[in-house]
């Protein structure tokens, strides 16, 4: 199953808006077939199997990291297929969370005659396909909130202490690297403006793996206030979505000519619960709403995306319950009181879904904590 999941791995990048699945046969001890998903190849992780194990396929246990299948949609279903190739044993880590799937696959199995057996490395294949259990379930991505942050909860210096564009590393390489890898992992990157305005990055995946289709850069812009010269714009290939709420203007139009697309959304509300502004306190300009971006993205077959962007963002995305796992890394330097914070927000909570996953790269500490399980 080790193998397996390692092969659902290599399937990131190529089975989106799919799960990312792996596949093993065993017979005699003895592995003696391979294989994994891509969207554009059609064929699944299992029917991928058994073409390479041919004729030993027959007498043998499947490990798959995802229930296998018993619909007909592009493909044939998987269940039947493992059945007439004489596959006598099936073990899967997770059960598949499509409602058209769920447990039905593992029944057609048992009434083949097949020995089936689940939840080996349940929480290693699950994380894999959170994108995919979240969007299945929900039609909504996955959001996974990342952040550099120092060691006393800052993300940037104080604002006016670096030159705008110039690139602030808080943590080191090893960690920027992992950084480009969970890129390669989600369909989709979120910014906002001020982000955009104040640091104008790229969010390209520089992973050097390959994917089937472009990381896609979305930018929260109710103003449509992005400048052509900034580096999004300039290398744009149909792989940027800026989100508005202003009516189309000129500059929209020079921007679709570059390359970029427009979408229009209602400006994000204030809410029963948001705080009232005080005499003295900064004029905020009211965002896009982040539920219909969000919802948006599940329309355009986006199965998780990727949060990077400034104190304002975050702490909307936040207080508004749109984050399903916080992904920090923590880099051992202090930025002092003045420097940007994580969020603007006050935040009491949030409760964690489960125990958090400490890991330290390099110099810095990377910690992951589920929000919400995307898979109940």
């Amino acid at each position: 199953m080790k193998e397996a999941i390692g092969l659902a791995r290599r399937s990131l990048g190529f089975a989106s808006p799919n799960p990312a699945v792996g596949c093993v046969l065993v017979r005699d001890g003895s592995v003696v077939g391979r294989g994994f998903h891509g969207y554009d190849w059609l064929e699944h992780a299992e029917v991928s199997a058994l073409k390479n194990a041919g004729k030993l396929a027959r007498g043998s246990t499947a490990y798959v990291t995802l229930e296998p299948c018993c619909t007909t949609g592009r493909t044939g279903p998987c269940t039947k297929a493992l059945a007439d190739a004489g596959v006598s044993r099936v073990v899967v880590a997770t059960v598949d969370p499509n409602p058209d799937v769920n447990g039905k696959g593992i029944e057609q199995l048992r009434a083949a005659g097949v020995d089936v057996v689940t939840g080996m490395m349940e929480a290693e294949a699950r994380q894999i396909n959170d994108g995919f259990a979240r969007h299945i379930r929900t039609g909504f991505p996955f959001v996974t909130l990342k952040s550099a942050v120092s060691l006393d909860g800052r993300i940037a210096p104080a604002p006016g202490t670096a030159p705008p564009g110039a690139p602030v590393y808080l943590t080191g390489e090893k960690t920027r690297a992992e950084v480009h890898r969970m890129r390669h992992g989600v369909d989709a990157v979120i910014t906002g403006i001020n982000t955009v305005l104040q640091d104008d990055p790229l969010f390209t995946d520089r992973s050097e793996l390959p994917r089937r289709r472009p990381l896609l850069r979305v930018v929260l812009d109710s103003a449509l206030r992005i400048p052509l010269d900034a580096k999004l714009v300039r290398t744009a290939k149909e792989d940027v979505v800026i989100f508005c709420s202003v009516a189309p203007t000129e500059h929209q139009r020079a921007l679709e000519a570059m390359g970029l697309r427009i979408e229009r959304v209602d400006p994000e509300t204030a809410g029963p619960s948001a705080p009232a502004r005080r005499v003295g306190d900064p004029i905020r300009r009211a965002g896009v709403s982040l539920t219909q971006v969000l919802k948006r993205l599940g329309e355009l077959d986006v199965l998780s995306v990727m949060l990077e962007s400034g104190a304002q963002l975050n702490g909307s995305a936040l207080t508004g319950k749109h984050v399903d796992k916080l992904t920090l890394f923590y880099a051992p330097v202090f930025l002092g009181p003045g420097a940007v914070p994580l969020m603007q927000e006050t935040i009491t909570g949030p409760v964690l879904a489960s125990q958090p996953i400490i890991e330290v790269i390099g110099n810095d500490v990377r910690i992951d904590a589920y929000l919400r399980d995307p898979w109940v």
